[in-house]
């Protein structure tokens, strides 16, 4: 009988391989994508300024301040805000150092989804741990032997997701709320009439985007009946799995499009407001 020696994989240093594609591509592009998102969501929130506009009778709130709390002390109220003037125990202790700004309030929630969401951990873990950075490339060894996944802290942490699940959804609706406030403009009367701007399809697009991806979630899809070993052929809930299936199978595209467009309407809201962009006016 003939035999064949195969030898067994040997460890690889860091990004070590016989891979002769562009391995480092994919990755790459995470990379850049994820930190262009961080790095001007983190400036916005910062800002404290210029997230609504109400220039040409128009109603727009960024999503990164909604809901919008509470309004900005020494800035005209837009009203969106929920409570009024911030009370005096949260400006003292705000940070001297930091603007006050309404979405530092709420952007851990939406935040906190999407850091812990089943797709994104896959897509970060790769571009930014190297864990491992593609198939067969050698990770770093910083991890050790005592890696064990998510079974321990701090990775543990990431099976809040299915808690922040149910923040998500209820953003959804909020945010779906400013989409169709979105449609009323002042009038010269002092009334409200029905409009449609730029913004106004910018801020409808939005929550469709991010209800796609929401409603597509691996934690919903297992909520609904993804944690039963057989579901009937008909009825509420197989229609309710399947239509959540349908949306998980494009999870990843429904994550980078509802991703990019939050931060292009803010960006939109924020230069309209600020005098670089002029809303529209369609009808």
């Amino acid at each position: 009988m003939s035999r064949a020696d195969i030898p067994l994989p040997q460890p690889r240093g860091m990004a070590q391989t016989q891979r002769t594609d562009t391995w480092w591509l994919q990755p790459l592009a995470v990379f850049s994508g994820f930190m262009a998102f961080i790095v001007y969501s983190t400036w916005a929130a910062l800002q404290g300024e210029h997230f609504f506009l109400s220039a040409g009778g128009a109603n727009y709130l960024s999503p990164f301040y909604s809901p919008q709390l509470f309004n900005v002390p020494g800035q005209p109220p837009t009203g969106h805000a929920w409570f009024g003037d911030p009370p005096s125990w949260l400006l003292s202790l705000w940070p001297s150092f930091i603007p006050f700004s309404p979405a530092l309030l709420i952007l851990w929630a939406p935040g906190g989804f999407r850091f812990t969401c089943y797709y994104y951990r896959g897509a970060y873990y790769k571009a930014f741990w190297a864990d491992p950075p593609s198939c067969a490339v050698g990770e770093p060894g910083f991890r050790g032997k005592k890696y064990r996944g998510e079974a321990k802290f701090p990775l543990i942490i990431q099976n809040i997701h299915r808690y922040f699940l149910y923040l998500a959804i209820a953003f959804i609706f909020v945010l779906s709320y400013d989409a169709i406030i979105a449609y009323k403009f002042a009038a010269a009367d002092g009334g409200w009439t029905f409009g449609i701007g730029i913004g106004s399809l910018i801020l409808t697009i939005n929550p469709i985007l991010l209800g796609g991806y929401t409603l597509g979630c691996h934690s919903l899809r297992h909520l609904i009946g993804g944690r039963k070993d057989c579901l009937g052929a008909g009825g509420a809930q197989r229609t309710a799995y399947d239509c959540v299936s349908c949306l998980n199978r494009k999870h990843m595209v429904w994550a980078w499009l509802s991703l990019f467009w939050v931060g292009f309407t803010d960006f939109y809201v924020r230069m309209c407001s600020m005098g670089y962009f002029t809303d529209v006016r369609l009808l």
